[in-house]
């Protein structure tokens, strides 16, 4: 009975402990007062293991920065920017007040300077993004650098194995990130296939026990190829089959892709090195290539991630908002957002800018569709217009505010890409450029369907009932 009871004895005093340990680390770092005190009551309430959930969910912050291999432009002050530089002056006409608003925000979050002479195109789907993306990775002479989240086995991804394998053995140097949460979900791993190739794949924030490392929530959701530090291709593609609209059967998946060349690559490869000194502790070389201007896009790239980067895409997002005239228009495919983007696209709306947003009809994740139904009232009684695209699923990411600001790349509009994932965004001002996708949201607008606040309001009771289950749970979908 002695024994039983020091043992019951050192369980209470181990949970008191590690429980007190993890409640205080939850109060010291949490924004949000009500995921504080969610977190302690785990903590509290269930012994030991609230504090085991705690550190594999809970604990949502890394800090990279001291591992740099390439320190960041100094945060510039919001006050010395106050004109719009001579390379956007032409055609600005009445909107200059309103760059220089967004230059300025852009510029104090991220510490980045926008940068001139970019060209930018973009790619609808595998057809044309994934010939352009084997092409540059064919040509290339000494470098390529790769990121992606989802890289699935199949034609598209034996094609992309064997192309920068080839390259590899003509002597490029070819440098491989993968995501490491995701290279457990999909079985033969994915860079078990590149192994094969005689590649080696690194992972981010792998899972493993010793040393611990259970950062399940926090993912590099960035998607990136970088040849020769001249073009780099970016947006919302991952490698896959599915992405391919012309397969004759199987799930199809819509996207849209970029392919980047100009000044704005070489903030590409500064990311790229980041995450790669964060993930080997090796320093990458510095750049052989001089961007040289090769178009007529203005551009800036926007990192967002659980470490020193939070929020800073949240903020320029906010900021383009409210800096928007006439027109904001969203493609996303999970739509979660925050208190204070749904206060912002309301703001929008009620000052008459036309505030429309195009969520695919159906999901590849469903539950985040039955989440954001409850986000859509309070937006549509403040005459936000929301669009079904009819199948097939589309992944597509793109930000439109009036007639020449646009960003594009990795991020949807959800908690997890604005708290938990590492992304990668790329701002950009370009009349032409922002012209062409515009008429592509409308293409794709006129042929969705409209929701209507009748709609939302009619939904029978089971409906609302699963619904704000899983909204309640839309923080960590």
């Amino acid at each position: 009975m002695p024994q039983n009871l020091n043992i019951e004895h050192l369980t209470i005093a181990a949970h008191l402990l590690i429980a007190a340990l993890a409640a205080s680390h939850a109060l010291l770092t949490k924004r949000d007062p009500r995921s504080a005190w969610g977190w302690i009551a785990v903590c509290w309430l269930f012994p030991l293991a609230g504090a085991a959930l705690y550190f594999v969910f809970g604990i949502n912050r890394i800090y990279t920065r001291a591992r740099r291999s390439v320190g960041a432009t100094p945060a510039l002050t919001p006050t010395q920017l106050r004109e719009l530089p001579a390379p956007l002056q032409r055609g600005a006409g009445g909107d200059n007040e309103r760059l220089v608003e967004l230059l300025r925000i852009g510029q104090a979050m991220t510490g980045r300077e926008m940068t001139f002479g970019n060209r930018i195109e973009p790619l609808y789907n595998g057809e044309q993004a994934y010939p352009a993306m084997l092409a540059a990775i064919a040509s290339a002479r000494y470098s390529i650098d790769f990121v992606t989240y989802i890289y699935r086995r199949g034609v598209i991804g034996k094609q992309f194995a064997a192309a920068l394998s080839y390259a590899q053995g003509r002597g490029v140097e070819v440098r491989i990130l993968l995501d490491g949460v995701t290279d457990l979900y999909y079985l033969p791993r994915t860079s078990l296939l590149l192994t094969e190739h005689d590649l080696k794949p690194r992972l981010f924030l792998p899972l493993r026990f010793l040393p611990p490392m259970l950062h399940i929530n926090l993912r590099n959701h960035r998607k990136l190829l970088l040849v020769d530090e001249k073009v780099a291709f970016t947006g919302g593609m991952n490698i896959a089959d599915h992405h391919l609209m012309q397969r004759p059967k199987g799930t199809r998946v819509q996207d849209l892709h970029f392919r980047i060349e100009g000044p704005a690559v070489q903030q590409m490869m500064q990311v790229f090195a980041e995450d790669w000194r964060f993930v080997t502790g090796e320093k990458s070389p510095p750049p052989r290539a001089v961007s040289v201007p090769t178009g007529s896009a203005a551009a800036r790239v926007i990192t967002d991630g659980p470490n020193e980067d939070l929020d800073k895409l949240l903020m320029v997002l906010l900021g383009a908002l409210a800096a928007a005239h006439h027109r904001v228009w969203i493609m996303t495919p999970y739509f979660i957002p925050n208190p204070q983007l749904i206060a912002a696209l309301q703001s929008a709306a009620l000052r008459g800018v036309d505030v429309s947003i195009i969520l695919p009809a159906k999901s590849d994740q469903p539950w985040l569709n039955w989440a954001a139904h409850n986000y859509l009232g309070p937006l549509l009684q403040r005459h936000v217009r929301v669009y079904m695209q009819p199948p097939p699923f589309a992944h597509t990411k793109l930000f439109l505010v009036d007639d020449r600001y646009m960003q594009v790349g990795s991020a949807n509009l959800d908690n997890r890409s604005l708290r938990l994932n590492f992304e990668l965004v790329v701002e950009a001002i370009d009349a032409r450029l922002v012209e062409n996708l515009a008429a592509h949201f409308a293409r794709v607008r006129s042929s969705s369907r409209e929701v209507s606040l009748a709609e939302i309001e009619r939904r029978s009771l089971p409906a609302r009932f699963r619904d704000s289950v899983f909204w309640l749970f839309s923080p960590y979908l």
